[in-house]
């Protein structure tokens, strides 16, 4: 039996971050054909839930590019691959260079959530903050309350093209750590980044759904580098039209836009929805 995985952004979601009525009305025919389907994002389970409220997705997510999987039946996580207060210590040297303010996403020893960052240091900062991180509402605490007790998901920021690309130069030297990196769909001129441990990757929390959930074969839409792991491990891979082309390259066929239902239209002519 074969498990559909979705990427979020750039894929199933348009660029007003949202799933439209066509793509909605295309997740209930799949579930009302018993075609059994999934998220795995690079997105928080915070970020993503506004983005894909009012449709099911009745099996374990993954987040965070694969450091959490997460039950929506039991609300339960399987945490995996994070860092601590210590393995970050040349990432936050490196964005100390750039007029760039850092978002650190954990989870707090009582198991719930927050993002630490410093005071933000542009207009783009306190915009992120106000239509990205507060939306989402997760409590937001001081950079300098950081403790060792916390669990580190990722680090998250947005900044200009040559900001960015200096900071990645820095963390790509550090084995334990891996960043993805990409033009903003949604701030025009901007460049965002995220950082992860190096074994957190879409690729193995996919392997870890299909055995978990018990499925022989696994069909992967994606469009961005993030999503390159998983179109490694996947037995058919698709990639949107808007998809950068090292994804492309592995994809089975490349499909349509993500502004355009891309991935629902394809759905429904694939399986005669």
């Amino acid at each position: 039996m074969e498990l559909l995985v979705f990427d979020l952004d750039g894929t199933l979601l348009n660029d007003q971050q949202q799933i439209t009525e066509y793509t909605s009305e295309t997740l209930k025919r799949l579930q009302a054909n018993d075609i059994p389907y999934t998220l795995a994002t690079g997105r928080t389970i915070h970020a993503a839930q506004y983005c894909i409220t009012g449709n099911d997705f009745p099996l374990l997510h993954a987040y965070n590019n694969g450091v959490s999987i997460w039950n929506p039946t039991s609300s339960e996580y399987l945490h995996h691959n994070h860092l601590s207060p210590n393995e970050i210590e040349v990432v936050l040297s490196a964005f100390a260079l750039q007029p760039i303010t850092p978002f650190i996403y954990t989870v707090e020893p009582d198991g719930s959530h927050a993002v630490y960052h410093a005071s933000p240091e542009t207009d783009v900062c306190r915009k992120y903050i106000d239509k990205f991180v507060n939306k989402i509402g997760i409590p937001r605490k001081p950079l300098q309350t950081l403790h060792p007790g916390a669990k580190i998901t990722n680090i998250n920021a947005l900044g200009l093209d040559h900001e960015v690309a200096a900071i990645c130069e820095q963390v790509k030297a550090e084995s334990h750590l891996v960043v993805y990196t990409g033009g903003d769909m949604y701030k025009q001129g901007y460049h965002w980044l995220d950082i992860h441990h190096v074994d957190a990757n879409k690729g193995g929390a996919v392997t870890m759904l299909k055995a978990e959930l018990g499925f022989d074969k696994v069909i992967c839409f994606g469009d961005s580098d993030n999503d390159t792991s998983m179109f490694e491990i996947a037995d058919e891979a698709y990639a949107t039209a808007n998809a950068l082309d090292e994804v492309k390259v592995l994809a089975t066929e490349i499909i349509g836009h993500h502004n355009e239902d891309g991935v629902a239209k394809f759905l429904r002519k694939h399986y005669s929805l």
